[in-house]
């Protein structure tokens, strides 16, 4: 992957215990732009670990809106929007770069290598799955889109303070551009807090809010509304 061709965006907030592990799996020449809400050392310590190819934004706004703040102060082709609770595996960038070749869309499952890899691996058959029926199921921790795709459709829905990365690729399907699901292109997740809260809880809230979403349910006043999920995580 060339520097020239891609920036990752990555939304934080108060992630000062995930970030290290994250920095260290990015390649350094590739341009990086934090978005950042934290109250602890987050931005900080993005900059101390990586003065060069770094632009940290402070914005406490919603994740939505974060993502859609970090994408507008792009300048590549491409931008990858992730999350800092993941790892990136050392052939990553190099497969992500295949994908991209003759699509306009690529997203990937992300896993475990630790705990709850049956719960990731399962919901990443399921991406496969909704792949093959023609519905994209994104995760804002592997997507990567071409920006002017993004501005072409409006860009993330910043009312949405969850499954902005769903919705955002169904409109770009929707769209008639290309979306690819790339199975074999997987980030690892480091932190299983929400998990840990319950995973039937977690896949019930997801499966509702998308199908809802999917079919332009979703009344609007909820749009703005995690359901009280979501907000605990802060605390963490």
């Amino acid at each position: 992957m060339q520097a020239a061709a891609l920036t990752v965006v990555v939304p934080t907030r108060n992630e000062e215990r995930n970030l290290p592990r994250f920095l260290a799996s990015l390649p350094r020449e590739l341009p990086l732009i934090v978005v950042d809400a934290s109250t602890d050392r987050t931005a900080e310590l993005a900059v101390a670990r990586r003065p060069d190819h770094t632009l940290v934004i402070r914005c406490g706004c919603a994740i939505a809106e974060a993502r859609q703040i970090g994408a507008e102060a792009a300048r590549t082709e491409w931008v990858l929007f992730t999350d800092a609770d993941v790892v990136f595996p050392p052939t990553f960038f190099l497969r992500l770069a295949r994908q991209l070749r003759d699509a306009d869309c690529v997203y990937g499952s992300k896993l475990s290598r630790d705990t709850y890899r049956r719960y990731y691996r399962a919901f990443s058959q399921g991406q496969r799955l909704l792949d093959s029926l023609g519905i994209p199921s994104a995760t804002g921790s592997n997507l990567a889109l071409r920006r002017r795709v993004l501005l072409h459709v409006g860009g993330f829905d910043r009312q949405l303070v969850c499954n902005e990365d769903s919705e955002l690729v169904w409109r770009v399907k929707r769209a008639g551009f290309r979306t690819r699901f790339a199975a074999d292109t997987p980030v690892y997740a480091t932190d299983h807090r929400r998990l840990r809260r319950g995973r039937l809880r977690k896949t019930a809230h997801s499966l509702l809010r998308c199908m809802l979403l999917y079919a332009d349910l979703l009344p609007p006043a909820w749009r703005a509304s995690d359901w009280g999920y979501w907000s605990r995580q802060r605390t963490d």
